[in-house]
C-alpha cells in the first residue's frame, strides 16, 4: 500500500486525537471529512485498532498501544508505517530489542526513509551499540540510505563517522558539500586537529537548480498551493539534503496540508543545518509554533514562539 498515502492518514488521525482546544470549526470539519474518505480503503477492524493505538500512545499507555499496533500488523503485515509505529512505541516503553526488530523491518521496506534510519540509530545508541552490528540486516549499500546516514552522523557531531561513510561516494556534489560543512563545524568547535577531504569543489553552473527550486517554492507559498509545494519541496530536499530552506519549505507545506505532527520533525531538522540566518530561523520558529499548536502541545508552541526575534 502506498506509504505516502497511508502516512497522510496517520498524520490526520494524530491531529484528530491530540487536538482538544485548537483547530476547531471549518478546518477541523475538513480534516474529519478527509479522514473518512481515505479510511474507506481500510476495514472497520483496522480503523478501530489504529485509531485507538494512536490515542493510547498519545497518553503514554504504551503497552496498550503496542497490543493495538500488533493487531494492525496482523491486518496489514507489509505496512512499513505500522512497523515504524511499533518501533517507536517499544522504544518509548524501553523495550529496545523489540524496537530494534521493527525498526529494521521498517527500514528494509523503505531504505530511503530518513526518519526510519534516524529511529534505528536512536535505538542502537540507547543500547550503547552502533549500526555496524545490524549492517548486514539492512540494505546498507543503498546510496540514499548512506546519504541519510552521513547526514545523521553530521547532526550528531560524529564527524569521523560521517567522513568514513562519504569515502564510498565518488566525487559527488553531495559529498563535497557535506565534507565542507563537516570541516567548517570542526573549525568552529576549535578542534585542534585538521581534517581534510579529497573532493574538489565543483564550479558554479550558470543555471542554479537550488535557486530555481527556491523560486518555484516561493511562488507556490505565495499562492498557498501547499499540496503542490509539498511535492516540490520534498523533491528539492531529496536532491539537496543539506539546504535548511528546503526543510523549512517542506515543513511549511506539511503544516498547510494538516500534517503537523510530521512537520515538527522536518522543521526541527532544519535547525540542525542553519548557520547565521536569523530571518530563516524566525520563519522556522513560527512554523514550529504553529505545528505544535495544531497538535495541542502549547508548551512547545510557546517555546518556539518565544525564540522569534522581533524586527525581522
Amino acid at each position: 500500500m502506498n506509504k505516502r498515502f497511508f502516512f497522510w492518514v496517520y498524520c490526520a488521525l494524530s491531529i484528530l486525537i491530540l487536538q482538544k482546544t485548537y483547530a476547531q470549526g471549518e478546518e477541523k470539519i475538513n480534516v474529519e471529512q478527509s479522514s473518512e474518505v481515505f479510511l474507506e480503503e481500510y476495514t472497520d477492524e483496522f480503523q478501530e485498532a489504529f485509531f485507538e493505538a494512536l490515542k493510547q500512545k498519545g497518553i503514554q499507555n504504551y503497552d496498550r498501544a503496542i497490543d493495538l499496533f500488533l493487531e494492525c500488523k496482523r491486518l496489514e503485515p507489509t505496512n512499513s508505517v505500522i512497523d515504524y509505529e511499533l518501533a517507536k512505541a517499544y522504544f518509548s516503553n524501553k523495550q529496545y530489542i523489540q524496537a530494534q526488530q521493527y525498526s529494521i523491518e521498517a527500514l528494509v521496506a523503505q531504505p530511503t526513509d530518513y526518519w526510519y534510519l534516524e529511529l534505528l540509530l536512536n535505538i542502537l545508541e540507547k543500547q550503547g551499540s552502533s549500526l555496524d552490528i545490524v549492517q548486514s540486516t539492512i540494505p546498507y549499500t543503498n546510496k540514499k540510505l548512506q546519504e541519510n546516514l552521513a547526514i545523521l552522523y553530521f547532526k550528531r557531531k560524529k564527524y569521523n563517522a560521517a567522513l568514513k561513510v562519504l569515502e564510498s561516494f565518488e566525487n559527488s556534489q553531495f559529498a563535497t558539500d557535506l565534507a565542507r560543512r563537516i570541516n567548517d563545524s570542526i573549525q568552529k568547535n576549535t578542534i585542534t586537529r585538521t581534517t581534510t577531504f579529497s573532493y574538489e569543489v565543483k564550479p558554479p553552473v550558470e543555471d542554479d537548480p537550488v535557486a530555481q527550486y527556491k523560486s518555484t517554492i516561493e511562488a507556490l507559498l505565495g499562492k498557498r498551493a501547499y499540496k503542490q509545494m509539498e511535492d516540490v519541496s520534498q523533491e528539492a530536499l531529496d536532491s539537496y539534503p543539506l539546504q535548511p530552506y528546503f526543510y523549512y519549505a517542506y515543513g511549511t507545506a506539511l503544516n498547510g496540508v494538516s500534517k503537523s505532527s510530521k512537520a515538527t520533525e522536518v522543521l526541527e531538522s532544519a535547525l540542525d543545518y542553519l548557520f547565521d540566518d536569523t530571518a530563516l530561523a524566525n520563519k522556522i520558529y513560527k512554523e514550529l509554533s504553529k505545528a505544535y499548536m495544531a497538535i495541542g502541545n502549547t508548551s512547545k508552541a510557546n517555546e518556539y514562539a518565544n525564540k522569534i526575534k522581533p524586527g525581522l
